[in-house]
């Protein structure tokens, strides 16, 4: 179901964010491109916009920031992974070969706890522990996250690190070649696709989020328009129609047009 109605399990995408030098041009992009609902956030919590759609949280947005002597974060989306103890998921992290980017874990509010870690590939992504707040409340329907993806030259570092560390599981899928479901619990939360000789080496793994849209040609042509810019045009494949794009800020995601279950 589109609504999500229960607690997110543990190693399971809970939510995305996106880190932008103009928060209110990224608000306006992301309002016009798929409907969010979202405005620049109180001081107490750092300005954090939760972009809503339907009413339900969807995605977050924040200013990219320098902190302390640390230059300002990339531009960027970042996954975020459930966790029932973010401290403990920390200590795992770094005990299996991963770094820490942003922490060591820290209260939000009354929200959560969370840290930002890399894979020892470097992928980043964060990690959420719940408190009141879940992660989003849609998925899985037009202008909602679909679908996380890990992109790595080291998919035998990530089937070490992942379950140890996650306990998220990496294994093949069923019609797919070349590529491997990210399972937690039996289910198929994520997927992990291998970066071949031909990636150029600027691109480093990473973390690929997905946005549901009904039509992927028409959305890449709105973004266009609005600034944004194409990486790999509309295409078919199993899943569906996708394309990987650039906001105009200079964000990387993905959009698809999934093919009927």
């Amino acid at each position: 179901m589109p609504e999500v109605t229960a607690p997110y399990t543990p190693g399971t995408p809970c939510w995305v964010e996106l880190t932008a030098p103009d928060q209110q041009a990224a608000l306006d992009f992301y309002r016009d491109l798929f409907g969010w609902q979202g405005e620049i956030g109180p001081s107490d919590y750092g300005g954090y916009s939760v972009c809503t759609l339907k009413g339900q949280p969807v995605a977050g947005v924040m200013a990219a920031q320098p902190m302390g002597d640390q230059p300002a974060p990339p531009t960027v989306w970042t996954t975020y992974l459930t966790s029932a103890d973010a401290d403990a998921t920390h200590a795992a992290v770094t005990e299996h070969g991963g770094s820490i980017v942003f922490g060591p874990p820290m209260d939000v509010m009354e929200l959560g706890r969370m840290f930002v870690a890399s894979d020892p590939a470097g992928a980043v992504f964060g990690v959420w522990e719940p408190k009141e707040f879940a992660g989003a409340g849609i998925v899985n329907e037009n202008s909602a996250l679909i679908w996380n993806e890990l992109a790595t030259r080291n998919p035998d570092s990530a089937r070490s690190f992942y379950p140890a560390a996650l306990g998220i599981d990496i294994e093949s899928m069923e019609g797919f070649e070349d590529y491997f479901a990210l399972n937690v619990r039996g289910r198929t939360v994520g997927g992990m696709r291998p970066l071949g000789p031909e990636t150029p080496e600027e691109i480093p793994d990473h973390w690929l989020t997905y946005f549901s849209v009904d039509d992927a040609d028409s959305t890449v042509d709105a973004l266009v328009r609005a600034g944004g810019s194409v990486i790999e045009p509309p295409f078919d494949m199993p899943a569906g129609r996708m394309a990987v794009v650039r906001d105009p800020q200079g964000a990387v995601f993905a959009l698809i047009k999934p093919s009927p279950m």
